[in-house]
């Protein structure tokens, strides 16, 4: 997991072009975007969303085995809960179709950070995340998901 703010993004450069391109197209993305997908590259593309985050997250920790998440919120702050997936107890098995398996968190204290004012946060396979969680109160955020595959 990497937590870090959007003004850093020269640091990743040599880490992977893939992310790489993803952290430089959330950098020019305007918050006026429309909600919808938005291919990058061939490995990477953008979902933008709109919501409104939660208290709890019911269906838990999630984590992915095809694509790295790079999470950035345009409007509005979220907090994400974060904790290694081996730590985890799988409360939903894979599904190759969402790429994601859900976890349930038995009694740990996940760390936590807030996404939004510039700040991003990237999960790996073996990160499990829960996000869309408020900060004080349920609030209208709009949220980019960046999806890089891996290998």
């Amino acid at each position: 997991m990497i937590f870090d703010h959007l003004s850093n993004i020269s640091l990743y450069k040599n880490l992977s072009p893939d992310i790489y391109a993803g952290l430089e197209f959330l950098h020019q993305l305007s918050p006026d975007i429309a909600p919808g997908t938005y291919q990058i590259t061939s490995r990477v593309k953008a979902i933008v969303s709109e919501y409104k985050t939660k208290v709890k997250n019911e269906v838990g920790f999630e984590a992915h085995r095809k694509n790295i998440d790079i999470q950035y919120l345009l409007k509005g702050e979220e907090r994400i809960a974060c904790y290694p997936i081996e730590k985890l107890t799988e409360s939903t098995p894979y599904s190759e179709e969402k790429d994601a398996a859900y976890y349930n968190e038995d009694g740990v204290k996940a760390q936590e950070m807030i996404i939004g004012n510039g700040y991003f946060a990237i999960f790996f396979p073996q990160d499990g995340h829960m996000p869309q969680l408020c900060v004080d109160e349920p609030q209208m955020v709009k949220k980019v998901v960046v999806k890089v595959a891996v290998g």
